[in-house]
């Protein structure tokens, strides 16, 4: 019986952030997503409830090591900006690459100042997302 081959899973260290084209280097960690608003729907002489979709709300997060202040400055200048993040999952060992543009991007908070002595400095931005995503490449057997 055939399964998953292992080598075939991807491995996050091939990942990559990149926002308004730059890539983040420093970022270590993505997740993007799509939340579905579903409504309940009684029909006449049926028991089972369905469900009809409302509406679509996307939001993500964004993390990595502090190097500059690029992006603090960006949001405080201009807090209703929207800005293009495309992540990219590319492991040599996989069917192929996976580059999931995302448009229209708010970051709902400005995290300005985080650190503890003696301790790496992370940041974490979170967002919200008016735009539809657009598989740029996906990856398929």
């Amino acid at each position: 019986m055939a399964g998953t081959d292992a080598k075939r899973i991807i491995n996050g260290t091939f990942g990559s952030i990149y926002l308004d084209g730059k890539w983040l280097s420093n970022f270590t960690h993505c997740q993007i997503k799509d939340e579905y608003n579903w409504g309940e729907v009684k029909l006449p002489d049926d028991r089972r409830t369905k469900h009809k979709l409302l509406g679509v709300s996307g939001s993500g997060t964004i993390q990595g090591y502090k190097v500059t202040s690029e992006l603090q400055k960006a949001v405080a200048e201009n807090p209703t900006r929207t800005f293009e993040i495309i992540s990219k999952l590319e492991d040599p060992e996989a069917y192929g690459k996976e580059r999931i543009r995302i448009p229209q991007v708010k970051f709902t908070s400005n995290p300005l100042v985080d650190y503890t002595t003696g301790e790496i400095v992370e940041e974490q931005w979170d967002f919200v997302f008016d735009g539809d995503p657009e598989f740029i490449d996906s990856i398929e057997v």
